[in-house]
C-alpha cells in the first residue's frame, strides 16, 4: 500500500485534532473549560467516541473566509455509548472560531439529529459558541432554522439534553430552549437573547453577562434552564446521571437499577412529618427522599418555583417522576411559575413512560392582581392539561390539605389519578374551614354575641364534616387511607398493579394547550 495516502490521512487528522492551536486551547482551560475533545471524551465511556464529519469545512468565500482554517468546521460531532447505552453527542469548539455556526457546522448537527432519531437514541449538544458566523450570513440563520425543526421533530420522542458550557446567545438559545433538559455550568454558561451591549444601547440598564444569562438567572429567575454544576467535569457527571432516569426512546422503558432498598420498607418518621397544626410549614422534600429508594431523588429546576418540587427518582429501582407541594414555600400554594414548572415536567414524564407520583399539600392558587394580570388561569390551565393528558400510571398521595381548584389540578381522582392515597391528616374540601365558615356562617357569625367564638366554632364543624379524609374516601375519591410510615411499601404495590397499563385517548392531530 502506498504510505503517502496514510501519511496526508494522519497529517489532516492532527490538525482537525489540534482544533484552534495551543495558545486558543491555553485561553480555554484559563478560563475553567475543557475543550470541545476534552468534553466529549469526558462523557463518554472510554473509547466509545466514533466520530462523524471531522474532516467537513466550510465553503464560504466573502469577507476573508476563503483564507480562514477552521477545524471540523468548530463542531465535533459523532456517537458513542454511556454506560453502554448508545447516544449522539455534538461539541462546539470555541477554540475554532469561537466555536460560531455556519452552514457546514449546523448541517453536522442537523446530519446528527437525524441519525438519532431513526436510530432511537438519546442526543446532548454541548454549547459553547459565539452564535451565528456573520460571515455567512442567511446561510448561518437557515443553519439553526433546520436545527430548531429537528428539535422539535424529535420532542417526545428521544431525550435531548443541552449543557451550557459557555456563551450561547441570540438565536443560539432557541435550540436548547426546545430541548427537554438544559444544564448550565456555573459561571462559564450563559445564554440570553440580547446582550449586555443591546441591553444597555436600548433600555439604559447596566447589567453583566453573568447577571442577566448565567446560571444564577437561568434557574432561579427564568426558569429556563433546570440544573447546574460547578465545573465541565461536574456538569458532564450530571448529564450521565440523568440519563439513567430516561429511555432512549418513547417506545422503551426507562433502565431499572436495584438499590436493594427493600419496598416493603416502613419509615416511622412519616408518622409525625406532618405537623397538628395545618398551619405550620414542614419540608416535603424530607417525605419524598424517605419514600423513594435511598440517594435516589433527582431535583429538577431547584431553586426557581420552589413552592413546587419535582424530579426524577426510584421505588425497587425503577424510574419514577415525583412532584410534591413545597409548605414551607408560599405555604404550598399553586402560582404562575410553579403551574409552568410542573405541568412541563409532568409531560417531560408522560413523553418517556415514566410514572408520576404526586404529593399533594396545597391550600390553593397564591392571590393578588400579579397573578391574576399575569394570566394564572391560563397557566394553572396548563398543569389540568398536562395531568388529564398523561397516560403514564399516575398516583397521588394527599398529605395535608387539598382545596379546590388546586386539590383537582394536583392529579385528583377526576383529573385521572389511577390510584389516590391519603394520610390521617389530609383535608380535602372546596376551601379551608376557616374561609368555609365565613360564607357559609356568615349570618351566625355576625348575630353571635362573641362571633370569633362562634366562627371557631363553626370552622371546626366544616372540619369535622368535610376537611378530612374519609369523605373523600366515602365517595371513592380516595382509594385508601394508609398509615404515612407505609407510603413506600403502598406506592410500590399500586405501580406494579399499574405497570401494564394502556389508556387510549381519542384520535387527534395534536391538544390545543393553553400555553
Amino acid at each position: 500500500m502506498d504510505k503517502e495516502p496514510l501519511h496526508e490521512l494522519q497529517r489532516r487528522q492532527a490538525a482537525v485534532e489540534e482544533m484552534g492551536g495551543p495558545a486558543r486551547i491555553a485561553r480555554q482551560h484559563s478560563l475553567g473549560k475543557m475543550t470541545a475533545r476534552e468534553r466529549v471524551a469526558a462523557l463518554l465511556d472510554a473509547g466509545t467516541f466514533e466520530e462523524i464529519g471531522a474532516h467537513v469545512r466550510h465553503r464560504s468565500r466573502a469577507f476573508g473566509m476563503d483564507q480562514a482554517e477552521i477545524p471540523a468546521d468548530a463542531v465535533v460531532t459523532g456517537a458513542g455509548r454511556i454506560d453502554g447505552r448508545l447516544v449522539y453527542v455534538f461539541s462546539q469548539d470555541f477554540t475554532s472560531s469561537g466555536g460560531s455556526l455556519g452552514e457546514m457546522h449546523a448541517q453536522k448537527i442537523v446530519r446528527l439529529q437525524d441519525l438519532a432519531l431513526k436510530t432511537g437514541a438519546p442526543i446532548i449538544g454541548l454549547n459553547d459558541s459565539g452564535g451565528a458566523r456573520i460571515q455567512e450570513g442567511v446561510d448561518a440563520l437557515s443553519g439553526y432554522g433546520e436545527i430548531f425543526k429537528r428539535n422539535t421533530w424529535s420532542s417526545g420522542v428521544i431525550p435531548q439534553i443541552t449543557v451550557i458550557m459557555g456563551p450561547s446567545a441570540g438565536g443560539a438559545v432557541y435550540s436548547p430552549a426546545l430541548t427537554d433538559l438544559i444544564v448550565m455550568v456555573e459561571h462559564t454558561g450563559q445564554m440570553f437573547i440580547t446582550g449586555p451591549q443591546v441591553i444597555k444601547t436600548v433600555t439604559g440598564e447596566n447589567v453583566t453577562g453573568e447577571q442577566i444569562g448565567g446560571a444564577a438567572a437561568q434557574i432561579g429567575k427564568s426558569g429556563v434552564a433546570h440544573m447546574s454544576a460547578g465545573s465541565d467535569g461536574e456538569a458532564l457527571q450530571l448529564v450521565r446521571k440523568i440519563l439513567g432516569y430516561l429511555p432512549n426512546n418513547n417506545r422503551e422503558l426507562p433502565p431499572v437499577m436495584d438499590s436493594g432498598d427493600p419496598l416493603d420498607r416502613a419509615e416511622a418518621s412519616l408518622n409525625q412529618a406532618v405537623p397538628v397544626d395545618s398551619n405550620k410549614p414542614y419540608d416535603v422534600k424530607k417525605v419524598i427522599e424517605t419514600t423513594v429508594d435511598r440517594q435516589s431523588f433527582l431535583e429538577v429546576q431547584r431553586g426557581y418555583a420552589e413552592n413546587m418540587v419535582v424530579g426524577f427518582a426510584r421505588i425497587g429501582g425503577h424510574a419514577v417522576g415525583v412532584a410534591a407541594n413545597q409548605p414551607r414555600i408560599l405555604a404550598g400554594t399553586m402560582d404562575i411559575n410553579a403551574s409552568d414548572k410542573l405541568a412541563r415536567f409532568v409531560r417531560l414524564c408522560d413523553s418517556f413512560n415514566i410514572p408520576l407520583i404526586t404529593f399533594v399539600d396545597t391550600p390553593g392558587y397564591l392571590p393578588g392582581t400579579s397573578q391574576e394580570f399575569g394570566g394564572i388561569i391560563r397557566h394553572g390551565a396548563k398543569v389540568l392539561y398536562a395531568y388529564a393528558e398523561a397516560t403514564v400510571p399516575k398516583v397521588t398521595v394527599i398529605l395535608r390539605k387539598a382545596y379546590g381548584g388546586a386539590y383537582l389540578a394536583m392529579c385528583s381522582r377526576s383529573l385521572g389519578a389511577d390510584w389516590v392515597f391519603a394520610w390521617p391528616t389530609a383535608e380535602i374540601a372546596v376551601m379551608g374551614p376557616e374561609g368555609a365558615a365565613n360564607i357559609i356562617f356568615k349570618d351566625a357569625i355576625s348575630a353571635a354575641e362573641d362571633p370569633a367564638a362562634m366562627r371557631r366554632a363553626k370552622a371546626d364543624e366544616y372540619r369535622e364534616e368535610f376537611a378530612n379524609p374519609y369523605v373523600a374516601a366515602a365517595r371513592g375519591f380516595v382509594d385508601s387511607v394508609i398509615e404515612p410510615s407505609q407510603t413506600r411499601a403502598h406506592i410500590a404495590q399500586a405501580l406494579m398493579a399499574l405497570a401494564n397499563k394502556r389508556d387510549d385517548r381519542p384520535h387527534k392531530r395534536h391538544g390545543n394547550i393553553p400555553l
